[in-house]
Parts: structure tokens; sequence; C-alpha cells
């Protein structure tokens, strides 16, 4: 049976209208003493679009970019910067450095882009070389600045795995004597594995597939 199930002490007859009308005021129609609410279609909201959604829908409009460390034969650590486009995984840009600044990275996003063929976006990690520069030449050149979120590099995947890729297939099978030295050996891995745009073979998709 239904029963109304009033929400307030009832003090007897309540004259004032405004109460009266006031939605602080809930009566309820109750089964059995229990609220109807549980009843009610509760409204949604819309979910805000997630990260793996982000890439699957913007894919030819994203770049991704990140740095690696390399020791030298005399224990020197250098410096690698890699850009690459996210649809076709290609690598477009990648240069060394003794000494990364933001300054640095900048000229290195200007020279990887011509100014008609720059992405609308750019995944990076929150690293501080990532300063106030780099975030204006973004924003002068039309991209949009998408660092991922803190602790979480599986956002920037792209990237890191074309990394692990230089690693593995590069760097792991050869001493690094100095800069140049490691200039010349990551811009000959860059042509390698561009190749498969131009001339496809089974590895190097399957390489670029991986990465």
């Amino acid at each position: 049976m239904m029963a109304w199930e009033q929400t307030t002490p009832f003090n007897g007859p309540n004259t004032d209208a405004r109460d009266q009308s006031s939605p602080d005021r809930h009566i309820r129609l109750a089964p059995h003493g229990r609220s109807i609410h549980k009843y009610m279609v509760k409204r949604r909201r819309p979910s805000s679009q997630g990260w793996k959604t982000f890439l699957r829908n913007h894919a030819p409009d994203i770049a991704a970019m990140d740095l690696l460390v390399v020791p030298t034969i005399g224990f020197k650590l250098l410096h690698g910067f890699v850009v690459v486009r996210i649809d076709r995984r290609d690598l477009v840009w990648i240069n060394v450095t003794t000494n990364p600044t933001a300054e640095w990275v900048a000229r290195q996003i200007t020279e990887a882009f011509p100014w008609d063929d720059a992405p609308g976006y750019m995944i990076r990690d929150r690293d501080r070389i990532y300063g106030a520069v780099v975030t204006r030449r973004l924003r002068a050149m039309g991209i949009r600045d998408k660092p991922i979120a803190p602790a979480s590099p599986w956002q920037n995947g792209f990237a890191e795995r074309l990394i692990g890729s230089i690693r593995r297939e590069c760097l792991d099978h050869v001493i690094v004597l100095g800069e140049a030295h490691l200039r010349r050996i990551l811009k000959s891995y860059a042509d390698y594995y561009n190749r498969a745009s131009e001339h496809p073979s089974v590895y190097v998709v399957e390489e670029k597939r991986l990465c």
C-alpha cells in the first residue's frame, strides 16, 4: 500500500505560503516506508574523452617528442631528442646534444616541422626541460601542447616504444665514441626506420607496427 511520508516533523498546520512553496520541503511517495528515489532514472553526465579515444580520433594530427640518455665510452652522457608522427609512426626528427635546454628543444621543434606541416597536438612528458620557451614556440606554431598526466609514461607510449626500438636495434650493439658519432648513428637509424614509407619490407613494417 502506498503511503505519504513527510520528511520534516509535523508541528501542526503551516500557514506560511513561502514555506509551502520552498524547494527544501519534500513530500515523497514511499511504498512501505521506503523512498521512491531509488526507482527514478538517474541522469548521467556525458563522460569526458579518454586518452585512448583522443589518440584514435586525432592520430593524423598528433606528434610526440621525448629525450633519451646515451652514455659514451668515456662515461659522458649525451642526450638524444626524437619526434614521431602518431599516424604513420614516422620518425620525423632526431638530434643529439650534450646540454639539452628549453631553447635547444624549441629550435628542434621548429626544424622538425615546416610552418605549413606542423601537427595540431604535441604529446610530451612533464620533464622540466620543456619550459616556457618550448610552450611559447608550440603556441606560435599553432600546436596545442598536450603534456601527459604525472607518473603516466604510457600516455607517451609511441615515443617511449620508439626509443626502446632505437636501443634494442641500434644502441645496444655499438659503443658510442662521442656526440658526432652518436648523431651519425641515429641519423642512419632514422633513415632505416623510415624506409617502410617508401620501400616496405616485412621486417621494417613489423618493427614500425610494434613501435
